[in-house]
């Protein structure tokens, strides 16, 4: 069961979410704040896994609030839900430690993914947020890990392409006519062969691969 913090200034939009993740079996919302101040103290008192967190908020926002949580509880993942999925707030959200980026007329599906897919250490990011961080680290020209790909199976390698185009499990598998789960295990092993932490790396390097040529 992963234990879910809900923060969010607006009651309508913590209503929402917490219908939304009592739908899913695995998770437990175990409370709600509507303010950072408050956040931080329902983390210390509570340890959820996982916090859905509000950006902007009266009193302390959230990106302060998820800098706190993550000083004091490294093994909290914080996942950022907002409207404002602009360069001025998804950087400093990330310094911060917000392991995920999520705007919030995604796909209920794909926001309870991305709670699981947080919950696993994964970092869950919109497909647009995610092409933003890739094309903004292939300018940087920031190395990707590993430097080439290395022996991918057919298979693999569709899947790394439709990471590095921002898509999520859930549209890789449509596309490719696979089940989800089949998905995530592929994800699972490149990860592993490439020795990449998330989906921003991987992206990065299939980027990079294809940059090199043959």
């Amino acid at each position: 069961m992963i234990r879910v913090l809900l923060v969010d200034d607006q009651h309508l939009v913590r209503a929402g979410l917490r219908m939304l993740c009592e739908s899913d079996p695995g998770i437990d919302v175990v409370a709600e704040a509507d303010n950072g101040r408050d956040a931080v103290r329902l983390v210390d008192e509570l340890r959820p896994d996982v916090v859905m967190m509000d950006l902007r908020m009266p009193g302390m926002d959230g990106t302060t609030a998820t800098a706190r949580i993550r000083a004091a509880h490294p093994a909290c993942r914080v996942v950022v839900v907002t409207t404002f999925d602009d360069d001025d707030h998804l950087y400093p959200a990330l310094a911060a430690g917000a392991c995920g980026f999520l705007v919030k007329d995604a796909a209920p599906a794909d926001l309870l993914a991305g709670i699981h897919r947080a919950a696993e250490g994964d970092s869950p990011f919109s497909p647009g947020v995610l092409r933003r961080l890739v094309d903004r680290a292939v300018r940087s020209r920031q190395p990707a890990p590993g430097g080439e790909l290395p022996r991918l199976t057919p298979r693999e390698r569709d899947v790394l392409r439709l990471i590095a185009a921002g898509l999520s499990n859930q549209e890789i598998a449509e596309q490719l006519h696979l089940g989800v789960t089949t998905v995530k295990s592929h994800v699972t092993s490149l990860m592993t062969k490439t020795g990449s932490p998330n989906r921003v790396r991987l992206a990065m390097l299939a980027l990079r691969a294809t940059e090199a040529g043959p």
